[in-house]
């Protein structure tokens, strides 16, 4: 699987376990440590955990090594998969960090709300 494909199939795997208000930033040009940020909001500490824990397990099981950091209770977990970073947000540390407009030059290429 490629890494775009992989991306998208996250963006999928956080939709199906009830992720909000999903982007898919395509930041290639922007950034040479990741190719795409997928980030997402959760409603609890306890739906972070999951959501993390879900992408995690995803990963495995498509060989593709993921490392978290930060945690639930922060309110902020970040998944790097290396070309993929995935960010797992409370609603309001996302607002607070508005990692969308810090990297408003990249291309949206999903947006779920």
């Amino acid at each position: 699987m490629d890494t775009l494909a992989f991306a998208h199939h996250i963006v999928d795997v956080l939709q199906e376990h009830k992720g909000e208000n999903i982007i898919l930033l395509d930041i290639r040009d922007l950034a040479p440590f990741a190719d795409y940020f997928v980030i997402c909001s959760g409603s609890s500490d306890r739906m972070l955990d999951a959501l993390a824990r879900i992408t995690l397990d995803e990963g495995r099981r498509l060989k593709v090594h993921g490392r978290p950091e930060g945690n639930a209770r922060s309110g902020w977990v970040l998944l790097d998969f290396g070309e993929v970073v995935v960010h797992l947000f409370a609603p309001d540390l996302r607002e607070y960090y508005r990692l969308e407009d810090l990297w408003a030059e990249g291309k949206t290429l999903v947006h779920i709300q």
